[in-house]
């Protein structure tokens, strides 16, 4: 009797036990139907690396020059009597700019006039006297030096007009000058000469300046360093150039605005500055517009070539180790993030150029890699930049998804 009561109170008890569970069960959710469901992988954005062409490109600080520069001085000595242009204009080769007080060198030129005519009507004499000292001289009637002194009077006075016409020449050179005119085409700046300034022809201080701005020239100063390495990797078939091998060129102004014309490189000087281990570059710009001025500061960007095969990277991708050395993340083919240590050579763009580390194919996380360690399973997108990444959780594994409807 004790034994069959025993048992109906156990029974009793589970019976109130399940009761219990079903509606704790109820009331918490399902918290009893087993452990907690594991968390879906993370998504993150992957780049497929794949060899292109990419235009490599290096941005250096230059000075513009003007294409000619002429500074105007005077050749006579003498009083400004008048300007000839307005301070600004773009003048002609040639064109009148100063004229001189020329009364002393209309003199000069007359007084050589008169020096010629002198000369010449000394000719006549003195070839008629050699001529009869001669005739005399082979008869005896005079001495052999007499008539030998009559030729050279007759020789100097050839001689003598000679000088004269080169005096004259002289003198008409000095009047035409005047009359300053321009050497050079070109844009004219501010007269420092006025009416009634005394100019010399030994002065150093110009009277104004010519400058010729189209086209004009941007010195770019380059390490020899980097010059080097460029030379060696066109000659290693590392990069290549178009257009014979000149280099083209780009400008940023100082207003970090892009001048709209391209310039092609005109030269590398022959010699490296010792104190500053660069070499200057210069090249060439059309300026039809007037808008670049000499002595601009503006950022050139040198087009150096193309690299063809170049795996490139973007720059959120690629991350520092302990050491500073270069490392990316990596998915495998099993989705499972992996670290690889790479070669970084330079950047282009917003791109890093990879030399070693990767090959064709890898996909490296530039999205979503922050609290990634290796080895944890991830759901890849295709990555691109500025688009929305796609919401939701993992579709491409079959896993991830049953748990998250099982949860």
């Amino acid at each position: 009797m004790g034994y069959r009561s025993s048992a109906a109170l156990a029974a009793t008890l589970v019976l109130a036990a399940c009761g219990g569970g079903e509606g704790g069960n109820a009331q918490g959710g399902g918290a009893g139907e087993g452990a907690p469901a594991a968390p879906p992988p993370a998504r993150v954005g992957v780049v497929t690396v794949q060899p292109q062409s990419v235009t490599l490109t290096t941005e250096l600080p230059g000075r513009l020059a003007a294409f000619e520069t002429s500074e105007v001085r005077p050749q006579v000595n003498g009083i400004v009597l008048q300007r000839l242009f307005t301070e600004g204009d773009q003048v002609g080769k040639g064109q009148a700019l100063y004229r001189i007080d020329s009364a002393p060198y209309q003199a000069a030129v007359a007084n050589a006039r008169a020096g010629v005519a002198r000369a010449r009507a000394a000719i006549s004499s003195s070839t008629n006297l050699a001529r009869r000292y001669g005739e005399l001289s082979r008869v005896n009637a005079i001495s052999r030096q007499e008539a030998e002194n009559a030729q050279t009077g007759a020789a100097q006075a050839q001689a003598d007009v000679s000088a004269q016409s080169a005096a004259l020449r002289t003198a008409q050179i000095d009047l035409a000058r005047t009359t300053i005119r321009a050497p050079i085409a070109g844009r004219i700046g501010r007269s420092v000469a006025t009416t009634g300034a005394l100019v010399t022809a030994s002065q150093t201080d110009p009277l104004t300046t010519i400058q010729r701005l189209d086209p004009v020239y941007v010195d770019i100063s380059q390490s020899s360093a980097d010059i080097l390495r460029l030379r060696q990797q066109i000659l290693a078939g590392q990069l290549s150039r178009g257009g014979g091998g000149a280099a083209r060129v780009r400008l940023r102004l100082e207003d970090g605005s892009v001048y709209p014309l391209e310039g092609r490189l005109q030269f590398a000087d022959v010699s490296v500055d010792p104190a500053t281990g660069a070499q200057v570059i210069r090249a060439i710009f059309p300026n039809p517009q007037r808008l670049l001025l000499p002595g601009m500061y503006v950022r050139a960007e040198l087009v150096e070539g193309t690299q063809n095969g170049a795996l490139l990277v973007p720059q959120r991708g690629v991350s520092r180790d302990e050491r500073g050395n270069p490392t990316v993340m990596v998915v495998g083919a099993d989705n499972r993030v992996k670290v690889r240590p790479v070669q970084t050579s330079r950047t282009t763009g917003a791109n890093w150029i990879v030399t070693g580390g990767l090959k064709p194919g890898d996909r490296v996380i530039v999205e979503g890699a922050m609290m990634l360690r290796p080895g944890a399973a991830v759901n890849p997108y295709p990555f691109r930049e500025g688009a929305t990444p796609p919401a939701g959780q993992a579709q491409g594994r079959p896993g991830g998804q049953a748990q998250g409807q099982a949860k």
